[in-house]
């Protein structure tokens, strides 16, 4: 703390010493309650009395921290040295994760923090989520076609069915509160935050140490150009993609970026240099991957054309982080990628001035649910095209569960689309929502202007807003949703079920196969189902949302449909360089 007030020597020093004076008394009182809890006995009713208002106090300082907010957005960027702003930025985003931490204790009364969960307890309790969605998907899906039989041929039970739908509707909103009030009560919420915090900070350290080498002259390099013809979502995957390999195989990321469609200046006008040290692509020997292990410099092609193909691509993971993530995280690829955009996409100055200003200027504040609707050049090629009520739906039942949870002063979205017109008509459809939005940076996203400056700002303060938000609804086949997914597993432990997307599942383009593990069996019940063994590999090809996915089944080759709930996610892992030379280094500095 003090190391941060040392560097604080502006002439907003004195608002800044308050904020951070009380943001650590705020996190000096969440401390202590472990120590108060496990202190309590029936007989020990003043240490009760003092943990009751411990609480008490601790819900005043969360409401001062929204005052403390707009002293941040308040002082000029330009007054603030990177090391500062760095400083300030982390603690805004332990200040996030402190008040949903609060929020969820605040619900259900303080528990007392536990060691650690075993593994097999996690992974049941994220099944026991999921099974109880695609359970609600079969019913809802089935009695909808129902109903609009009986519509036809039996009138009469239609209001019989809307019955069913909507009991049934809460029954699940019942269910999914019950399973995730499982992850609150079991005092491992504590284990969470550390193990997720832990892992962050492990990885970032590693990144910033082969992304600085000692002597870039004689470094092993790894050059990727950011030229691909896609949209801005699609060249930040090329460039996720880029800095896998270079992980895996221990080469410094050179990204070359001069002339680039979207800013001509260059990525590192509007983020940091991928590294600080090394930025220079020449070296004693040169070529086109793969190269050999004592070539100095390689070129990365992107990764359509990439032969052969390393071990290092998505959906792997590193294998030594690999048990821990699975335990931590409902999708560990997804955390995996979240991680090198952390890394990567660290704004520069003016841009990250921008994107606060932006926020300021538009309220934007929670609960708020993000929505992104594709429309323009996607939509009938890529995408199928899907009505603004589509979306609400599932907006509309994310308030609806969080209503069970906690006070909803305001129904928010923030809403991102490429067609302006969006905007309006959910304004229009929506009067009791707060729709956030700038339909400048929807003209902005149209073919014509694409690749501007303009255009780069807004689709950057979209993705930004959407991964900030507490909840997504989108289409997955987008680029720029999956990036916002992405990028908001930094906001929460495991963020892997804070998404409905209303097309495809999750995926990586150029991945490797997506493979999943039949834990049931199944004889087919109808005409293109598939027939299933335990154990067999299942190769899928998308989530129909109805309790069926399709796939490929490995050992039978048969193309056909699942019930999505008698398999299980197949997690890949690769022998990526774990780093040890680091902590000999350190090892040796003490």
């Amino acid at each position: 703390m003090s190391a941060i007030l040392k560097h604080v020597n502006h002439k907003g020093c004195y608002r800044i010493l308050i904020v951070f004076l009380v943001i650590w008394l705020i996190i000096l009182v969440i401390s202590a309650l472990p120590m108060l809890n496990t202190s309590i006995s029936s007989t020990d009713t003043k240490t009760t009395e003092r943990l009751t208002r411990a609480l008490a106090d601790l819900d005043v300082l969360r409401k001062q921290n929204e005052e403390l907010q707009e002293i941040f957005r308040d002082i000029s960027a330009n007054n603030l040295n990177d090391e500062q702003r760095e400083a300030i930025e982390n603690f805004q985003s332990r200040l996030t994760k402190v008040e949903h931490s609060f929020n969820s204790n605040n619900n259900v009364g303080y528990i007392s923090p536990k060691e650690e969960p075993n593994t097999q307890y996690e992974l049941l309790r994220r099944r026991i989520y999921s099974n109880t969605q695609e359970l609600w998907y079969f019913f809802h899906s089935s009695l909808l076609d129902i109903q609009k039989r009986a519509n036809e041929v039996a009138p009469e039970l239609v209001d019989s069915i809307s019955y069913l739908l909507n009991l049934g509707l809460e029954h699940k909103r019942s269910l999914i509160y019950d399973i995730e009030q499982l992850s609150e009560v079991d005092g491992y919420a504590t284990w969470r935050e550390k193990e997720s915090n832990d892992l962050s900070n492990l990885v970032q350290e590693r990144f910033k140490y082969l992304q600085n080498p000692e002597n870039c002259n004689t470094a092993r390099k790894l050059v990727c150009s950011l030229n691909k013809g896609c949209g801005y979502g699609c060249q930040l995957h090329h460039a996720v993609y880029c800095f896998m390999v270079a992980y895996g195989t221990k080469r410094t990321l050179i990204l070359k970026s001069k002339g680039w469609r979207y800013h001509k200046g260059g990525w590192e006008e509007i983020f940091k240099p991928a590294s600080d040290t090394c930025t220079n692509p020449s070296g004693e020997s040169v070529s086109n991957w793969p190269g050999n292990q004592d070539t100095q410099v390689l070129n990365l092609p992107i990764i359509d054309s990439l032969s052969p193909r390393p071990p290092f691509l998505p959906l792997a993971i590193p294998e030594d982080l690999a048990p821990r993530l699975t335990r931590l995280h409902g999708d560990p690829i997804v955390w995996w990628v979240g991680q090198i955009l952390k890394y990567l996409l660290r704004p520069q100055e003016k841009t990250a001035s921008r994107i606060q200003e932006t926020m300021t200027k538009m309220g934007f504040q929670r609960p708020i649910v993000g929505v992104h609707v594709r429309r323009t050049d996607k939509v009938g090629t890529e995408a199928a095209f899907h009505g603004i009520e589509e979306y609400m739906s599932h907006v509309d039942e994310y308030f609806n569960h969080l209503e069970l949870k906690q006070t909803v002063d305001k129904r928010r979205v923030y809403l991102a689309s490429d067609d302006p017109k969006v905007l309006a008509e959910a304004r229009s459809k929506y009067p009791h929502y707060e729709i956030i939005g700038d339909p400048s940076i929807s003209k902005t996203a149209a073919v014509s202007t694409r690749y501007s400056d303009s255009s780069l700002f807004g689709i950057i303060m979209d993705i930004h807003m959407l991964s900030m938000s507490d909840y997504l609804v989108c289409t997955f086949s987008s680029q720029v949703c999956r990036v916002a997914y992405e990028i908001m597993q930094n906001y929460y432990p495991d963020a892997s079920a804070r998404f409905r997307s209303l097309d495809d599942i999750y995926y990586y383009g150029g991945q490797n196969p997506h493979n999943v593990v039949a834990a049931l069996p199944h004889k087919p019940k109808r005409n293109g189902e598939m027939s299933i063994e335990v154990g067999d590999s299942i190769g899928i090809a998308g989530n129909h949302w109805n309790g069926f996915s399709k796939g490929r089944n490995l050992r039978t080759n048969q193309v056909a449909f699942y019930p999505s709930f008698k398999v299980k996610d197949k997690i890949e892992t690769a022998k990526f360089p774990t780093y040890t030379e680091i902590y000999k280094k350190k090892g040796n500095e003490d």
